[in-house]
């Protein structure tokens, strides 16, 4: 019986396949002319296909240091297909933003299990900065801070397809300029107030009330777009 992998390798070019051949930790490959005799192809078809892996973030090409092997990350290939989506109908966003909220309700009680006692500390950071920003007489918008402590949230999970699909949501929320509205300081209070529950919650143990300000306000994210 033929393997999975045997299955799917004829659906990708000769360069993913030896790519994906390579057990080795990520390093420097062969050069252009060495690999074009390794696979039967020419030069020219061969850059072609290398762009493509470059384009998926599968492989690095800097001058004078030749071609070099990447961590497998899911989150290129999202970035580059939402962002064309993005450009067709900026709707989509809001298609996707329903998945994202999906996943990381999905997601929660597994993910908060898995962080360590200097995770929880980075994000008790993470929530102080915002509180500062949101203290002062002029309002800052914590958009960093509210990237990082999702992403945080989830950063233990084995499973490269769900953390590259929540990191290709936010680089969609800043394309469509989420990350610049402000609204009013009581609605930004609000909003980290949730998060200050998710963040206790997570720290103490008391995972079901964390979900439970996670799902809440995301419905009042929701809200605020409609």
């Amino acid at each position: 019986m033929m393997t999975l992998r045997e299955r799917v390798s004829p659906e990708i070019s000769e360069f993913l396949r030896y790519l994906a051949s390579q057990t080795e930790a990520e390093g420097n490959l062969p050069s252009l002319s060495e690999l074009s005799r390794e696979l039967g192809i020419s030069v020219a078809g061969l850059r072609e296909q290398l762009e493509v892996a470059r384009a998926l973030g599968l492989v690095e090409v800097r001058p004078r240091t030749g071609t070099r092997r990447l961590p497998y990350s899911f989150a290129p290939a999202a970035k580059q297909s939402l962002a064309y989506a993005l450009a067709l109908d900026e709707g989509h966003f809001e298609k996707y933003s329903e998945l994202r909220n999906h996943i990381e309700a999905a997601y929660w009680d597994e993910a908060v299990k898995l962080l360590t006692g200097e995770d929880k500390l980075e994000l008790q950071n993470i929530l102080a900065r915002a509180l500062e920003k949101l203290g002062g007489d002029i309002i800052q918008v914590p958009h960093e801070e509210h990237r990082k402590l999702h992403l945080l949230i989830y950063r233990r999970l084995n499973n490269p397809f769900v953390t590259g699909l929540l990191e290709a949501y936010w680089d969609a929320y800043e394309a469509v300029g989420l990350n610049l509205y402000a609204g009013s300081k009581d609605y930004l209070q609000e909003v980290w107030e949730y998060h200050k529950i998710m963040v206790q919650s997570i720290c103490n143990g008391n995972y079901s009330a964390g979900h439970e300000a996670l799902v809440t306000h995301i419905d009042l994210l929701a809200h605020r777009r409609s």
